[in-house]
């Protein structure tokens, strides 16, 4: 009996970022930008497309739109012109958003991303300014669309200044999509383009995602919209290529569609049909004139660009002597980074990065708070990294003193006078070395012997003794002088 050969899949996906720029007012008036406030408080008649209200450009947002192109190796047009995207939402008062059509500010990029295989480059299409809608508020349990009783709409976000960054479609699966929102969020906080806190809606993703033909050729792409963390945009990819891999191995025809994944089933269901493309009836926004893009001017913000993550990792290598891992996990997060740098320069580098990326962000990630907010400063961290250097307290015990550190912010020494954790050393350490080795006469013979790796047992043995209260490395020099002596 002949059997068919299974097809290997091959995974096509693009990103699209919706970023919000860190400017201080809109993109085209003068209302302040805001987070959390009172609905509809900061609003104007140009946000909120009152007949006759003339927009004007934020030349802010403009800066910033080009300086995210830069960063990510883009070519900067000299020539930018603004069009109004035609279409009937409730969110966009205007029944158009301003936004960018063939003539984006930046075009042809690319990004370098590191993953567990080396490094994918991922091309840039565009960079395109914009602004954005309003916020739908669904009322209900869910607080999305369906299930709701209602619907409001809050115009504070309404007209906020963002760029759109569009990739080409040259990821090869959902784990280097991941690496790639995470590389483009780190550079965008690096620059201080954007906060990019996915929390307050400043980042959202969305993915286009295909099989590739066996002839090599695109298959019929479907979308995910608005998913609002990384790890959700991995799950989702993975669920949508496993759907799609279903169709096609049952004889199915993929069809294209707007999905949306569900992070409390983890599944994907279809939003809308796709199959014929939106008629936004892009035309030039008449209100606006086109942007000119001195050279002069782009060249002077090219100048200001800060160190970008990949060049602070090679430096954070060639510097401190950090693994290329260490070096990623740090610079992956700019507030972690600069954390870091603060440490290593009053303590060993390679132990302030153990503590930082060990013990420190394992808090952190538990508790659910960045590096900025909590209460364990550089100070502290380096202090106690001393404190275990000299013997004050040891490793696991300092374990505990930095967990006390996090919840109080009280200094290390602080907390270990108050909670008696100090190593034991002297003579005490030494009386109970020679307890151990008496209470475990066979094992001492053993080490006597030339079995060293019985010694572990018997540190193992004082350290519970000791509650922890010793230093790990001087319990294994005293057993082994006192048992080497006998």
């Amino acid at each position: 009996m002949q059997t068919q050969e299974k097809r290997t899949y091959q995974a096509v996906i693009g990103l699209e970022f919706h970023v919000h720029l860190a400017t201080r007012t809109k993109m085209f008036c003068s209302c302040r930008v805001t987070y959390g406030e009172e609905p509809n408080t900061h609003t104007c008649p140009v946000c909120l497309g009152h007949p006759g209200a003339l927009p004007f450009t934020n030349e802010k947002a403009v800066e910033l739109g080009v300086m995210a192109g830069l960063a990510l190796n883009c070519e900067v047009a000299p020539r930018a012109v603004f069009a109004r995207k035609n279409y009937f939402y409730p969110d966009l008062p205007k029944g158009y958003q301003i936004s960018q059509f063939d003539a984006p500010i930046c075009t042809n990029g690319h990004l370098d991303v590191p993953v567990p295989e080396g490094t994918v480059r991922v091309g840039i299409t565009r960079v395109h300014l914009e602004e954005d809608a309003a916020k739908n508020v669904h009322v209900g349990e869910s607080g999305r669309m369906h299930g709701s009783v209602g619907s409001l709409v809050d115009f504070n976000r309404g007209g906020t200044p963002l760029i759109e960054i569009v990739t080409e479609p040259d990821i090869p699966s959902p784990e280097a999509a991941r690496a790639t929102a995470n590389h483009l969020k780190a550079i965008l906080q690096a620059i201080g383009v954007s906060e990019a806190d996915m929390e307050k809606g400043q980042l959202r993703c969305d993915a286009n995602v295909s099989i590739r033909n066996p002839d090599g050729s695109f298959g019929t792409k479907t979308e995910l919209k608005n998913m609002n963390s990384f790890r959700f945009v991995e799950r989702g990819l993975v669920r949508e290529l496993e759907r799609q891999q279903e169709i096609l191995e049952g004889g199915g025809r993929v069809t294209q569609a707007t999905m949306h994944y569900d992070p409390v089933t983890d599944e994907v269901h279809e939003l809308r049909s796709k199959e014929y493309a939106h008629d936004y009836r892009y035309f030039p926004e008449p209100d606006l004139l086109p942007l000119e893009l001195n050279e002069a001017w782009v060249r002077q913000i090219k100048s200001r660009l800060p160190e970008l993550p990949e060049e602070r990792k090679a430096r954070f290598v060639e510097q401190y002597g950090l693994s290329e891992y260490d070096a990623g996990v740090l610079t992956a997060d700019g507030d972690l980074a600069d954390f870091y740098e603060e440490v290593a320069a009053q303590a060993d580098p390679k132990q302030a990065a153990n503590w930082t990326t060990g013990e420190l962000q394992a808090r952190l990630n538990e508790a659910g708070v960045e590096v900025a907010e909590s209460k364990v400063k550089s100070g502290h961290l380096a202090e106690l990294i001393g404190l275990v250097e000299n013997g004050t307290v040891s490793r696991s015990a300092a374990k505990d003193v930095l967990g006390s550190v996090f919840e109080t912010g009280d200094s290390p020494s602080t907390v270990v006078e108050r909670e008696g954790l100090a190593s034991m050393g002297g003579d005490e350490l030494s009386g109970i070395v020679d307890e151990v080795i008496s209470a475990n006469p066979d094992e001492a013979e053993r080490v006597r012997g030339g079995d060293k790796k019985v010694i572990g047992f018997l540190v193992g043995q004082v350290m519970k003794v000791t509650r922890g209260n010793a230093d790990g490395g001087r319990v294994r020099q005293l057993l082994m002088e006192k048992l080497n002596g006998q």
